[in-house]
């Protein structure tokens, strides 16, 4: 079921169109990241979406229903949003955090029934956070805190969720436990969930869809159909920074350093390209004259690297080694 859709919908401001003609949708069970450059619009895009900011032309429905034609409250049982900034919650629990998603569901008192308890019980259980349930937010860690938003999100049993950056402020462990989190929760509870994010590898890797925004327009598909379509590569292009397709990795390019040829294969060979590149040479094939070439043997238990500098052969026994070896024969052929 399509549970939000965009229908040549224009967003930004007045005197300043962000992007246009613009035909998107979501449906239940479904993980989508929202990628693009800075300045790309994605947090304007995001907000439109969520009924924040009015569209200069066009539709946003939710579940079939124009967003602009519904009340506030109607928007909150349908949509419910998680929000990069980090919650000034007082000296509220994580379990009563929860408990402010089923507002839109309680009367103008907001007494809790048993329903409710039972709900904001499950989707605290749902994120891995009942042994923090009763811990006050402001003691928690960000990803613990995170949790609980996106606890609340659940609470507030709308079909679609919308999240702005919900990794922002995680480590690499926690962006990577939020990233299955919200992935396990699309498939489990057959909500749709549409993210922003700039961890562009955890992008590729979790979601089962992409929108790509750049110069004006947003182009969804899978993260594979981007990548091979040239697509992503060429929204992220920049001055001095590359997108290998290859390996699904981006890269500083470096100009001008010693041509080397690698053979080789598997992890050793892989991380000593990587090693070199970042290093600053530039890695050249068998049909190129290279300056030097690297031979791996012994394999990945214990690889050696022979380097041939224009006759002068060594062995090494690391990539340290290899980088000051290199190191070492550019200074010789400038002396």
């Amino acid at each position: 079921m399509t549970l939000l859709r965009a229908h040549d919908l224009a967003i930004g401001y007045p005197g300043l169109t962000v992007a246009s003609g613009l035909d998107l949708s979501l449906a239940g069970g479904e993980m989508v990241c929202l990628l693009g450059p800075n300045g790309a619009g994605k947090s304007t895009l995001m907000r439109t979406l969520a009924g924040m900011q009015k569209p200069l032309n066009g539709q946003v429905l939710l579940a079939g229903t124009d967003i602009a034609r519904l009340r506030p409250r109607e928007i909150a049982t349908r949509l419910s949003v998680v929000l990069t900034e980090r919650p000034n919650v007082g000296l509220l629990n994580g379990y009563a955090l929860v408990a402010l998603g089923r507002h839109p569901h309680t009367g103008w008192m907001g007494r809790l029934s048993d329903h409710d308890e039972a709900v904001i019980r499950w989707a605290v259980e749902a994120v891995g956070a009942a042994h923090l349930a009763e811990q006050p937010v402001m003691t928690l860690s960000d990803g613990q805190r995170q949790k609980f938003m996106i606890a609340r999100a659940l609470a507030q049993e709308s079909e679609l969720i919308l999240l702005d950056e919900p990794t922002a402020y995680l480590d690499l462990p926690r962006r990577v436990e939020i990233m299955r989190l919200l992935r396990h929760l699309a498939e489990e509870t057959g909500r749709a969930i549409l993210l922003s994010t700039h961890d562009l590898d955890l992008a590729l890797r979790s979601a089962d869809s992409l929108w790509l925004m750049s110069d004006g327009e947003v182009r969804p598909g899978t993260p594979e159909d981007l990548i091979l379509s040239g697509a992503f590569e060429a929204a992220f292009r920049g001055e001095g920074v590359t997108f290998d397709r290859a390996t699904g990795a981006f890269s500083v390019e470096q100009v001008g350093g010693r041509r080397i040829t690698v053979y080789g294969a598997g992890i050793p060979h892989t991380w000593t390209r990587r090693a070199l590149k970042r290093a600053g040479f530039t890695l050249v094939g068998a049909d190129e004259v290279p300056q030097a070439c690297i031979q791996i043997t012994g394999g990945e238990a214990a690889p050696v690297w022979h380097i041939d500098q224009g006759g002068d052969v060594t062995s090494h026994h690391s990539i340290r080694e290899v980088l000051d070896a290199l190191q070492q024969g550019e200074e010789n052929q400038f002396e």
